[in-house]
């Protein structure tokens, strides 16, 4: 809705207490709107597009969150500083934080949110669920283990019945969730989710619920004004999720009819009614897969959604036009009433999101990080990003940088305009889970409609696709000539690229030798006319120009050549052929040898958790060190039996394959920590970390 009909601006300026995409989406209104707007970063996002695109922008500390995004008096300081008059908190970092709202209203300042009562309330789970549930509201069976022992939690779980979900009361995004299926399992899932709980919400508090097998998660989107009228703009199916965090969102679901629609809207209202709620939020909705017209409250979010793109996509209101979410918070926060009700809402067409992180999803889908060296957006969709070419990916943050969404005019064209975006959307520098997404768009249950949230935890492991022959013609035209740090050193570089020659023979074509995504050693054949020999350390990493239709190629500062062609993104080493031998030796050696001794950082991070002391015996698969980045934890595992030295301590920074722990054979072992009896070779140190939410 637009607001030319207002003669008078609904604030002066805005500032907007978050970054990345989310940033950028709420400055993009504020634009539009006419509306001053004010950017906040932390030194990590210095150089960030919310940054530049701001009218202001104020630093408000270095790095870690902690110190900047979720410092309550700094950010109120920059709204001082810079003469806001409300502040936009975004989604995550202080969105449903009760102290900030208060801290923004002793100081003046208008928090674009609700209440502080509907904070309190709905910031807790428990409260939450025993609230709405006094308004009839149905809930699902469980309860909060606030003030129990161990023991008492271990019994009153007893009576709900296994499996259950152990997940922190404060917070939500799947953070410090564990699945428990047997009484034994508890323990470990309580210490893990209080740790979770404390680090990422500072509240270890926990609550228990029975675990619905195979269910579908289903949100409701409302809007409620400081005049008593509550809206909702329909539901989004949010099922497709990966240790329970969001992946591909779509709005209407393929299995609510219109009358459940109507059940599921009106105790979304009820729910928000019952806080007194303002301003946009969203009420989620377990729904058991066979019996989609039977739904328990989860939670309430009182904020705008990640996914909150779907729902502008698809809802109309008065004359067919579009509702931009954004605006309805502003207006809301500054008195007004909504302008339509709920009998002019209407559905049209379908919407589906796809969220891109920077993460590897061939190895685990650990964490990625690095600098973008090449940004570009699909066609045909909307893509809200928070990254351009140029941005630096680092480890502080959640991992995701960009979202892409599709409309279609029913649910298949949404999803074949969503993939051919997907593949069109060129990312050079960093890995991602772009072609994991599109791969899940292909499964056939997807494209059915025939989802749970456990569908993608079923799924094979991934495997990235084979370069094709274009990616590598590319990648080898475009290769440097040597290492960093050693270019035009490498004596045999001129001579690459000429043909072979064999006495008695004809020549033969040179060739060369790239690394691809699944470790694979190619030998692709080199025409001296289409290579592009890079000499300096500059030169390897500049960025390149499409070399064809659809080829983008990029090399960075490893002197690795990275490609988009025909829908895929592969990173592509060159090898000399003496690195060539040398790994072929290597890799000889690694088979007939047991485990490597060192234990090594499967990727950047912080060390959360020590769980041995130097010169303690562990077993294979004994977890020896937790590390946490990007939001997640990950445990790095024994990968033989042995006794320990640790190298890291707790709240220490690490980088990728840095060494965390050393594992010597016990007495009696051989090398790698195995018996005589012991023949067949086990993984590597690196493989044996597992990643868990």
């Amino acid at each position: 809705m637009s607001d030319h009909a207002q003669p008078d601006r609904l604030f002066d300026t805005v500032l907007v207490a978050n970054r990345g995409e989310i940033a950028r989406r709420v400055i993009r209104t504020l634009r539009r709107l006419g509306i001053r707007s004010v950017a906040v970063y932390s030194d990590a996002d210095a150089g960030a597009p919310h940054v530049r695109e701001a009218d202001v922008a104020v630093r408000i500390g270095p790095a870690p969150a902690t110190a900047s995004y979720l410092d309550v008096d700094a950010v109120v300081a920059a709204a001082r500083e810079s003469g806001a008059d409300a502040v936009h908190p975004g989604y995550g970092f202080l969105s449903e934080n009760v102290a900030f709202a208060r801290a923004c209203a002793d100081a003046g300042i208008v928090f674009i949110g609700p209440g502080e009562r509907a904070l309190e309330i709905m910031g807790d789970k428990i409260r939450a669920k025993d609230h709405v549930a006094a308004h009839d509201v149905p809930t699902v069976p469980g309860f909060s283990a606030v003030g129990m022992t161990d023991g008492e939690i271990a019994t009153a779980a007893e009576a709900t019945g296994f499996p259950l979900l152990v997940k922190p009361s404060a917070g939500g995004g799947g953070k410090g969730m564990q699945i428990v299926r047997s009484a034994a399992a508890l323990p470990d899932a309580l210490a893990t989710a209080r740790r979770v709980a404390a680090a990422a919400f500072g509240d270890d508090a926990l609550l228990l619920e029975r675990l619905i097998e195979r269910p579908r998660h289903i949100e409701v989107q409302v809007l409620a004004d400081g005049h008593g009228h509550v809206v909702h703009l329909g539901e989004r199916e949010c099922t497709l999720q990966r240790r329970h965090q969001k992946v591909i969102e779509e709005a209407p679901s393929p299995v609510v009819d219109a009358v459940t629609r109507e059940r599921l809207g009106a105790a979304a209202c009820a729910a928000a009614a019952s806080v007194d709620y303002r301003g946009a939020g969203t009420v989620e909705f377990l729904v058991a897969a066979s019996r989609p017209d039977e739904f328990f409250f989860i939670e309430m979010n009182t904020r705008l959604q990640v996914e909150h793109p779907v729902t502008e996509l698809v809802a109309r209101v008065a004359d067919g036009e579009s509702v931009d979410l954004v605006e309805q918070q502003l207006r809301i926060a500054a008195g007004r009433e909504l302008p339509f009700t709920q009998n002019q809402v209407r559905l049209e067409g379908h919407a589906i999101e796809a969220r891109v992180y920077a993460e590897t999803p061939e190895r685990g889908f650990l964490p990625a990080a690095g600098e973008v060296l090449a940004w570009r957006a699909g066609p045909e969709a909307r893509t809200d990003s928070a990254v351009e070419t140029g941005s630096v990916v680092t480890s502080d943050y959640d991992p995701m940088i960009a979202k892409v969404i599709a409309h279609g005019a029913d649910r298949e064209h949404a999803l074949d305009r969503l993939d051919a975006a997907l593949a069109g959307t060129v990312l050079l520098g960093v890995e991602s889970n772009i072609a994991f997404l599109r791969a899940l768009l292909a499964d056939p249950a997807v494209r059915a409609g025939e989802l749970d949230t456990g569908l993608i935890d079923r799924l094979p492991p991934f495997e990235a696709p084979a370069p094709s022959e274009d990616a590598l013609a590319a990648a080898a035209g475009a290769r440097p000539a040597a290492t960093p740090g050693q270019a035009g050193s490498r004596a045999g570089a001129a001579w690459d690229p000429l043909p072979g020659w064999r006495l008695g023979g004809p020549a033969e074509p040179a060739t060369v030798l790239l690394l691809d995504d699944a470790d694979a050693l190619l030998a692709v054949p080199l025409q001296v006319s289409n290579r592009a020999l890079f000499t300096s350390e500059g030169e390897i990493a500049a960025k390149c120009a499409t070399r064809n239709e659809g080829v983008a190629v990029a090399v960075d500062r490893e002197g690795a050549v990275w490609v988009h062609a025909e829908g895929a993104t592969h990173r592509l080493r060159p090898l000399t052929r003496r690195e060539a031998l040398h790994r072929r030796l290597a890799a000889r050696e690694r088979a007939a040898a047991a485990t490597h001794p060192e234990l090594r950082a499967p990727m950047p991070g912080a060390v959360v958790a020590v769980h041995v002391a130097d010169g303690d015996r562990v077993a294979a698969g004994d977890r020896v060190v937790t590390i946490e980045a990007m939001k997640m934890e990950h445990p790095v595992l024994a990968p033989h039996d042995g006794v320990v030295r640790v190298d890291v301590a707790p709240g220490a920074q690490v980088r990728r394959d840095q060494v965390l722990a050393h594992v010597a054979p016990a007495a009696g072992t051989d090398p790698g920590g195995h018996s005589p009896a012991d023949h067949a070779p086990a993984d590597t140190a690196h493989e044996a970390s597992a990643p868990t939410s």
